[in-house]
């Protein structure tokens, strides 16, 4: 990641920094020498660059995303089949309506 800069100005006379802009500079006292040093380039999270394009969501071949019945029928309706890998799904609910009950059946059910 870029170092960010404690002093943002600079004197471009002797090298001098500062965190505020000031009139004169504080080392070699020469006057309007004192500039704003320029913020840093933001880095990408990524190293590297991007490879390849986004693919159109018409052109995903979807016979090969097979969804795996969980065991639980109500739950294989709702989520069209079963768990798709790779799918992030959402179950929310009030608390106490059964959500972690629901998943314990689920996980109980995959693993046999």
């Amino acid at each position: 990641m870029a170092k960010v800069e404690k002093d943002p100005f600079r004197c471009t006379e002797c090298g001098w920094t500062s965190q505020k802009w000031v009139g004169r500079c504080g080392e070699c006292q020469a006057w309007g020498c004192v500039e704003e040093i320029a913020a840093p380039k933001k880095l990408s999270l990524v190293p590297g660059h991007v490879t390849h394009k986004a693919t159109p969501i018409g052109d995903v071949d979807l016979s090969a995303a097979h969804a795996r019945p969980t065991g639980v029928s109500e739950l294989d309706r709702v989520l069209g089949g079963g768990l798709v890998p790779g799918a992030a799904i959402l179950l929310a609910g009030e608390p106490g309506v059964g959500k972690s009950t629901l998943l314990l059946s689920v996980a109980a059910q995959t693993a046999s």
